[in-house]
């Protein structure tokens, strides 16, 4: 096996979710979830750990990690900013969060900050149309963003 490993947090939560499958190389979804929860986002030497877990070959588990738009297949910054850019947001304000996001933080979509604080990723809807605009940020919804609203959450991160 290559550099990475799960801690031993993630391996037994890994063992306790593959109980929950009938075949462990069903495991896979789960399997990168960890990784990326762990890391930050899902290096090589992840993928051939996970490939060796599930008894598959790390070109299936590159794949699947760069089908699914949610694995960060390269480093990101601490913050990850995911802007909404379907159309609810877009009718209410998501252009104007995303020139504001370019004007202060001077990143696009897909890049991170020269410090590594922020990383930009615009995103299919989140299910949160109700308010819009919004982001996720690590996760986390904030609604009815306005550009006021949107500087101090930045500026808290800072």
């Amino acid at each position: 096996m290559g550099k990475f490993k799960y801690t031993p947090e993630n391996e037994e939560k890994f063992q306790i979710t593959a109980k929950k499958y009938p075949k462990i190389d069903s495991m896979m979804l789960p399997a990168l979830w960890l990784v990326q929860e762990q890391e930050g986002w899902v290096s090589p030497d992840a993928m051939i750990y996970v490939a060796e877990k599930l008894g598959k070959s790390p070109i299936q588990v590159y794949e699947f990690a760069t089908f699914y738009t949610m694995f960060n297949l390269k480093p990101i910054g601490t913050y990850h900013i995911e802007l909404c850019k379907t159309l609810s947001c877009m009718i209410m304000g998501a252009p104007e969060l995303k020139k504001f996001i370019k004007e202060t933080l001077g990143i696009e979509p897909g890049q991170t900050t020269p410090d590594g604080k922020f990383h930009l990723s615009e995103v299919e809807c989140q299910g949160a149309c109700g308010g819009a605009p919004m982001i996720a940020l690590n996760h986390q919804y904030h609604e009815n963003l306005t550009v006021e609203k949107l500087d101090k959450i930045i500026k808290e991160c800072k």
